[in-house]
């Protein structure tokens, strides 16, 4: 046991250095942060402040829609932190570089995962905080602890995908195979505008969509009118084990290519 704890503390300070550097990395990118941390903003100023009074899912307009940008901000940090950055990172031969280096592989793609969730709660955070200021939103400490641990966990089945995605296209294809994935995913799911608003195709598919599944979560934790959580939980759960062995395919076929 002794032994074991002995050769996991070299791995331990690998990942808390390994993350210290890829948040770092994705701070210093204009790019990542625009769209992580300041798009949600700007979302939110555009639709949900002026709807703020109007009730929405049975609660307060300003509240519901917050939520939905919230899972938006933390969904899209997992897509483009996954499906762009692995994507331009092996175009860059990074993976060539790490494996020559004594980084365990555990602790790289844990630190990426970290990374992503840090960024995700930063962008939670100031939409909250704007969304208090501006929308009139009042959650107590329960509400907001209830709504960033589920956006947290049940964004696993979109870092899958945004993993797939970083193993399957070219880094110059990725930005525009994560948008044309992940914006009509978002539209489809209602979470710019309430699916009863949507066309009819797509109130029927909707429901089945994983950001659908995964917004139900977000309202769930605000009060808002939603769907059994069971039922989401367990769609959430197959779409990890869907995307979960895609990615894990897409990863095994990069790897035979260039390393055998």
């Amino acid at each position: 046991m002794a032994d074991r704890a002995v050769g996991l503390a070299p791995g331990l300070v690998q990942l808390r250095e390994q993350t210290r550097a890829e948040i770092l990395k994705l701070v210093r990118s204009p790019i990542f942060s625009l769209f992580s941390l300041l798009l949600p903003l700007m979302f939110y100023a555009f639709f949900g402040i002026p709807n703020a009074d109007a009730p929405i899912g049975g609660i307060h307009g300003g509240t519901y829609l917050m939520a939905s940008f919230g899972a938006y901000a933390v969904a899209n940090v997992m897509l483009f932190t996954f499906g762009i950055s692995v994507a331009v990172e092996r175009g860059r031969k990074m993976d060539v570089l790490m494996r020559a280096t004594p980084l365990r592989g555990w602790a790289y793609l844990t630190s990426r995962i970290l990374a992503a969730i840090a960024f995700g709660i930063v962008a939670l955070a100031l939409l909250g905080i704007f969304a208090t200021l501006a929308g009139g939103v009042r959650l107590d400490a329960f509400h907001w602890f209830d709504l960033a641990w589920k956006l947290v966990l049940g964004s696993t089945p979109l870092l899958m995908l945004g993993f797939a995605i970083g193993y399957l296209v070219g880094p110059n294809a990725a930005p525009a195979v994560v948008n044309l994935i992940g914006l009509p995913l978002y539209f489809a799911s209602g979470l710019f505008t309430p699916l009863r608003f949507m066309p009819d195709f797509i109130q029927h598919i909707g429901p089945y969509l994983p950001t659908y599944l995964y917004a139900q979560l977000a309202w769930n934790a605000v009060g808002a009118q939603s769907d059994p959580l069971w039922r989401d939980l367990v769609g959430l759960v197959i779409y990890i084990v869907v995307f979960g062995g895609l990615a894990l395919w897409a990863f095994r076929q990069q790897e035979t290519r260039r390393f055998s």
